[in-house]
């Protein structure tokens, strides 16, 4: 104990030092599964889905930069995939890339691999499948999020205390129940999701006047967006997890396949409902039918509840956005109400 204070004054002494010793990186070690599940995406769909932790998007991972990362994957389909950690740049860690034929080969069904890496790059991150893209990333919901809090964060995102993490994807009715099926350039995108339910399976943003709310955008399928916040001005502040030289503001933001984007506002309305979805219009039906997909709607806290508004009794979820779960520090946070139900019968080959 002596020897620990008289290095404690040390560093005292020392300046930065102290803040260096304080911030060492932290060895964080958690447990994945891949379940074949079945979820909800609309009142009018099912489907059949490869889930990270049983559930759609899969659990949130938080770490700081300069972490070391251990996970360990268990595939529990019939059939074989790997984790792509997207944004990480692997300095010499490459194999942990999670692309079959690249970097490893595929983890076979009933076998665990092992993810060992460090949390090298800050911002908004996330994480999915490399086999066959097309279908497991672009329509059985083989993504979830990783934040990586930066050694240095901006003055702007120091003053955020309302976290939402928006994944948005697209799903083939016609290929919703037989694995081995869809996402290609033959097939049709005909529902639309945050967060892997279309609307009013979704949830509303509930918001305190003088909230500082942070969107984190992530393209998690295989669809172009525009999301359109009404009522607000947002300043666009990162890109892909990185801040930008030159942050703008505005009120509609295009997110690309793979792209994340950070919109940063001001919840500054005393009372109100407001709507929040994507401008590519096609997108905010289900089916066919409007209304639907990546559609929400901003509540502040106090309006008064109308008789005909459609999510007057709903079962509300304050972690549907994660907002709860980055509340609780680092590690690997499953979300129990995002999680499908098992698939009981369980066909060999692509069934």
């Amino acid at each position: 104990m002596r020897v620990f204070k008289i290095l404690m004054a040390a560093a005292l002494a020392m300046g930065g030092l102290f803040s260096a010793v304080t911030a060492q990186a932290a060895t964080r070690e958690m447990n994945m599964t891949i379940d074949e599940m079945s979820i909800a995406v609309a009142p009018d769909l099912n489907y059949k889905v490869f889930a990270f932790n049983r559930q759609v998007p899969g659990p949130l991972i938080h770490a700081k930069e300069g972490d070391d990362l251990v996970i360990h994957v268990t595939n529990n389909t019939s059939l074989p995939h790997t984790i792509h950690w997207h944004g990480f740049h692997q300095m010499g860690s490459w194999r942990m890339d999670g692309v079959p034929g690249i970097t490893q080969q595929p983890i076979k069904p009933g076998t665990t691999f092992t993810y060992k890496m460090k949390a090298d790059r800050p911002g908004t991150l996330w994480y999915h499948c490399h086999v066959n893209v097309n279908e497991h990333v672009g329509i059985r919901g083989m993504w979830g999020p990783i934040i990586i809090d930066p050694k240095n964060p901006t003055a702007l995102e120091k003053t955020v205390d309302h976290e939402v993490i928006m994944m948005l994807s697209t799903w083939e009715s016609k290929n919703a129940m037989k694995y081995g099926t869809g996402g290609t350039p033959y097939d049709t995108d005909d529902y639309f999701s945050v967060n892997g339910r279309s609307f009013p399976y979704n949830q509303p943003v509930r918001l305190k006047t003088g909230e500082v709310v942070r969107i984190r955008f992530v393209g998690a399928g295989g669809a172009i967006h525009s999301m359109h916040i009404h009522g607000h001005d947002w300043t666009i502040t990162h890109k892909d997890g990185l801040p930008l030289a030159s942050p703008y503001k505005g009120e509609t933001q295009v997110i690309a396949p793979g792209e994340r984007y950070d919109a940063i506002y001001t919840a500054n309305h005393k009372e109100g409902r407001f709507i929040f979805h994507d401008h590519v219009d096609k997108h905010v039906t289900a089916g066919g039918k409007f209304p639907g997909g990546p559609l929400t709607v901003q509540e502040y806290e106090g309006t008064p509840v109308d008789d005909w508004y459609v999510w007057k009794d709903v079962n509300y979820d304050p972690d549907f956005y994660y907002t709860e779960s980055m509340k609780k520090g680092y590690g690997l946070f499953e979300q129990p109400k995002l999680r499908g139900t098992p698939i009981k019968t369980r066909r060999r080959g692509h069934e």
